[in-house]
C-alpha cells in the first residue's frame, strides 16, 4: 500500500497566506506549474515576486504578489465565481472556496450581518485571493492528501484596517482560533492573520504535535516583519505510514475525588453528564485520607461541553471543586454502516487503521431496543448484526 503524503506547518512563528505560499515553494512546489493554474483566475494583471531572504539565521523563501492597489469590494459570491471560472483542478477550488467562506463566516458573526453581505475588503483583494488558492493548489502539486499544524501563538497589540484600529488577534482571527490550541507569546505583532487562520481552520486535519510521519521535505516561508527571533513559518512534507490516517482532537478532562456520595448519586450524575455533552465519564475506586473509601469521577468533553458540565458537577455531586487539563485524543477512523438483520436494522461502527478495518462494533441502544421488542437475546441481535456488518464491509473492499 503506497504511503499518503501529508504536509505539518510548524507555525512557531505564526501563519498567514504569504509564508505558507513561501513555505510550500521552498519544500518544492514546482512554480512555474502554479503560476499556469493560478493565471486561469480571472483577476486583473498580477505578478508572483519570489525570492530567497534571510530571516535571523534561517533562508526562507519570501512571496510577494504585485498588483494594482486599487481593487473593487468583493462579496462572497464574487470570490466564489472568480475561483469556479478557472481551469483548476476541482478538488482546489472546492477547498479553496471553503477557506473564502469560513472567513465570511466568522466576518458575518463580528459585523452582526448576513454571511452575503460581508464586504471582502484586505481579504478579498487580489494579492489575498492568490494567496489562498496558491496555497491549496501548491499543496496539491505536492501531492498532498492531508494537512495537520502545531499549537498557535496567542500575540497582543493593535493593527489597523479598513475596519479602523483592531485588537490583536483580529476580531475574526480569534472566532477561528475557536477549538484550535493557542499558547501566549508576549510580543506586540499580528502572528496570525485572517488569511493564514483561515486556510488551518478548512485545511487541518488536527493541531498539536505532529502524526507518525516520515519527513521528506522540509520549507521556510519568510514573514515580512522582523521579530527577536526568525519570522518564518516551516512546512514539513512527508509519508505517513501505510497512509495510516489517526483522527486526533484537543478535549478537556475533568475529574474530581469524592467521599461522601452515595452510588445511586453518582449513578444519576454519569447519566447527566452524558445527556450534556461528555464523550465519556468514568469512576475509579481510590483511598482517600483518614483511610476513606472513596472514587475519583472522571469526564472527557469537549470545549463546547465543558460549561454544563462544570455546573453539573459543582452543582449535583457532593465535590468543593474539580481538576481540569487538557489533552489530546488519537483515535482510529471510525465510520458507521448499516445491515438490516432478520430482527431490525442495526448501526454498526467500523474503525479503520488506513485501509485496514481492525474492530467493527454493533450499537448498544439498536442492539437492545431490537431485543426488547422481538423477546430475543442481546447478544444473538448484537452477533448477527456483527456478522453482517462483515460481510457488507468485504463486498464494498472488493469492488472495483
Amino acid at each position: 500500500m503506497k504511503d499518503m503524503v501529508i504536509a505539518y506547518f510548524d507555525c512557531f512563528a505564526g501563519i498567514s497566506g504569504d509564508m505558507a505560499l513561501g513555505a510550500l515553494l521552498d519544500a518544492g512546489a514546482p512554480i512555474d506549474k502554479l503560476l499556469s493554474g493560478l493565471r486561469t483566475l480571472p483577476l486583473n494583471s498580477w505578478d508572483l515576486k519570489v525570492e530567497r531572504v534571510r530571516k535571523g539565521t534561517i533562508m526562507a523563501t519570501s512571496v510577494s504578489v504585485l498588483a494594482d492597489e486599487h481593487h473593487p469590494e468583493r462579496k462572497l459570491g464574487d470570490i466564489e465565481l472568480i475561483i469556479a471560472s478557472s481551469e483548476l483542478p476541482e478538488s482546489v477550488k472546492e477547498q479553496s472556496i471553503n477557506v473564502f467562506r469560513l472567513l465570511a463566516q466568522v466576518e458575518a458573526k463580528v459585523h452582526g450581518i448576513s454571511i452575503n453581505e460581508v464586504h471582502f475588503h484586505e481579504v478579498g483583494a487580489v494579492d489575498s485571493i492568490v494567496d489562498i488558492v496558491g496555497v491549496v493548489y501548491a499543496l496539491h502539486l505536492l501531492g498532498v492528501r492531508e494537512v495537520f499544524a502545531s499549537s498557535l501563538p496567542f500575540s497582543r497589540g493593535r493593527i489597523r484596517v479598513a475596519h479602523g484600529e483592531l485588537p490583536v488577534p483580529a476580531p475574526a482571527v480569534a472566532e477561528l482560533l475557536c477549538g484550535v490550541p493557542t499558547y501566549p507569546l508576549d510580543i506586540d505583532a499580528e502572528l496570525v492573520t485572517p488569511t493564514g487562520a483561515a486556510l488551518l481552520k478548512g485545511l487541518a486535519k488536527g493541531f498539536g504535535a505532529p502524526p507518525p510521519f516520515t519527513p521528506q521535505k522540509v520549507g521556510y516561508g519568510a514573514g515580512k516583519k522582523d521579530l527577536p527571533f526568525p519570522n518564518v513559518l516551516r512546512v514539513i512534507v512527508g509519508e505517513m505510514p501505510n497512509g495510516v490516517a489517526l483522527e486526533r482532537e484537543r478535549l478537556t478532562v475533568v475529574e474530581t475525588n469524592l467521599d461522601d456520595m452515595t452510588g445511586e448519586l453518582a449513578g444519576f450524575v454519569m447519566e447527566r453528564l452524558f445527556e450534556v455533552g461528555a464523550k465519556d465519564v468514568w469512576v475509579t475506586p481510590t483511598q482517600m485520607k483518614k483511610n476513606r473509601p472513596a472514587i475519583v469521577l472522571s469526564v472527557l468533553c469537549d470545549a463546547s461541553s465543558l460549561p454544563a458540565v462544570l455546573q453539573i458537577l459543582l452543582r449535583e455531586t457532593t465535590t468543593l471543586g474539580v481538576r481540569v487539563h487538557e489533552v489530546e485524543r488519537i483515535c482510529l477512523q471510525r465510520e458507521f454502516v448499516e445491515v438490516e438483520t432478520p430482527y431490525g436494522v442495526v448501526k454498526v461502527k467500523v474503525a479503520k487503521l488506513g485501509r485496514e478495518i481492525v474492530n467493527m462494533s454493533p450499537e448498544y441502544e439498536d442492539c437492545r431496543k431490537i431485543a426488547l421488542e422481538r423477546k430475543v437475546t442481546l447478544k444473538e441481535v448484537m452477533a448477527v448484526a456483527l456478522e453482517l456488518a462483515r460481510q457488507k464491509v468485504l463486498r464494498v473492499q472488493s469492488d472495483p
